[in-house]
């Protein structure tokens, strides 16, 4: 029994230590963004400080519970988790609380919980147990839809709730798929659309498809040598027309103008020096200022709530999906790259031990862990430095909240789990 015992806490050490220093950090600057120059109360409840601790502390019991419970208990029940969580996104459309334009709260005393969080590792879970069904043939077209479903019916609720960035997330289980085994001509299609539609949007439609087409007939005359049958480069060229005027319809008629604004930023669009001067001082105001905090930092930065950018408040609800720029001020280009590293040591490290699952229900689950992470993380980083348009997502076990922090939580321990599930075998 003891030896039994024993083994139940063989757990992947080095994961559970890198998600302790990334929570760790984070806190530090949620301190440092939402301090007031008061003297320090750390369970202050009325500081969001305050609050992140105690949701810290929360988080010790939560992973406690999730470690507690049976591995094959997620595999066992991952439909039914699946199915409550898309009920909890529907309640929203009725009891739902709505903050800054997104109904995507439930209001509980004075605390508000946002399912949209805990949807995602239900959402893996049930990605893991279809694909890892011995009927399902991810190979197949049929089975493809059927997957492509699971993941399309939460995410599509929560564009529903104007919640944009979270809708976002769900694109990281294409990594999953393209792991699994769908055809390299669906990454190569994914490619090409992300590219022909910044390109439309930088340039325009006709000499997007004039390029295309040349490119195309070029190749076929002279790469493939294929001078008899034109309808092939006829047809490419022809979908590629049809696509590029529904990107510039998408673009001005069904986007908000906010949206519009962001994405006109991002690529410079814009030419008119009196509306740029505008519109950097109202839609991309966090952005601006969020980018001066983090190049004010420099090399080694300012120091623990040294950060006069942050203490001046710059940078509007710098704790939340702004936290970078903190990190940027405070910690320079050292805590950043430090912030960096943890990240993508995490998120290679569940790739490895997804490749050492024995069973395809652990690997598939892995894989959608270390690819939100994965999409959270570039996605929130690369907004604040500018790197991309301005999405509202948080950065894992650094943003303020608590329904982001356990949303994470359960989704990395659950993982942590089955993987001891796997060590503590024999």
């Amino acid at each position: 029994m003891s030896l039994n015992r024993n083994r139940n806490f063989k757990f992947d050490w080095i994961t559970i230590i890198l998600f302790l220093l990334l929570i760790s950090f984070g806190w530090i600057n949620i301190l440092s963004a939402s301090a007031q120059g008061e003297v320090l109360s750390y369970l202050d409840m009325s500081t969001p400080y305050g609050k992140q601790l105690v949701f810290i502390l929360f988080t010790v019991l939560l992973i406690i519970v999730v470690l507690s419970i049976e591995a094959k208990f997620y595999e066992r029940f991952a439909s039914i988790i699946y199915l409550i969580s898309i009920m909890s996104l529907l309640g929203l459309f009725i009891f739902g609380k709505t903050v800054n334009g997104a109904t995507s709260w439930y209001g509980i005393g004075g605390f508000t919980l946002q399912p949209s969080e805990f949807a995602k590792f239900a959402t893996a879970l049930a990605v893991a147990k279809y694909i890892s069904d011995l009927q399902t043939n991810i190979k197949n077209i049929k089975d493809q839809l059927k997957t492509a479903l699971i993941i399309f019916i939460p995410a599509f609720l929560i564009l529903l709730q104007n919640d944009a960035g979270s809708t976002l997330v769900y694109a990281a289980f294409f990594f999953v798929f393209y792991r699994e085994g769908v055809p390299q001509l669906y990454l190569m299609l994914v490619l090409s659309v992300l590219t022909l539609s910044i390109s439309v949007l930088k340039f325009s439609v006709i000499s997007v498809c004039i390029v295309v087409t040349l490119i195309v007939f070029l190749h076929h005359f002279f790469i493939k040598k294929n001078k008899s049958s034109l309808y092939k480069p006829f047809l490419i060229s022809l979908s590629c027309l049809i696509f590029s005027f529904g990107v510039h319809l998408f673009y001005n008629n069904i986007l908000q103008t906010h949206q519009q604004n962001r994405i006109s930023l991002w690529l410079r669009l814009e030419k008119d020096p009196e509306k740029l001067q505008k519109m950097k001082r109202t839609i991309s105001y966090n952005l601006n200022e969020s980018e001066k905090a983090i190049s004010s930092g420099g090399f080694s930065g300012k120091g623990f709530l040294e950060g006069t950018r942050t203490i001046g408040k710059f940078v509007p609800e710098q704790h939340t999906d702004y936290i970078f720029s903190t990190v940027g001020e405070e910690w320079g280009f050292l805590g950043s790259s430090t912030v960096v590293i943890l990240f993508i040591f995490l998120i290679l490290r569940v790739l490895y031990l997804s490749e050492l699952q024995k069973s395809q229900f652990s690997r598939v689950y892995g894989y959608s862990v270390a690819s939100i992470l994965f999409f959270h993380f570039m996605i929130n980083i690369g907004m604040v430095m500018g790197l991309i348009p301005t999405v509202g997502i948080p950065l894992p076990f650094f943003s303020y909240g608590g329904s982001g922090l356990w949303g994470f939580t359960i989704l990395l321990f659950v993982f942590i789990k089955l993987d001891a599930n796997r060590i503590n075998e024999w």
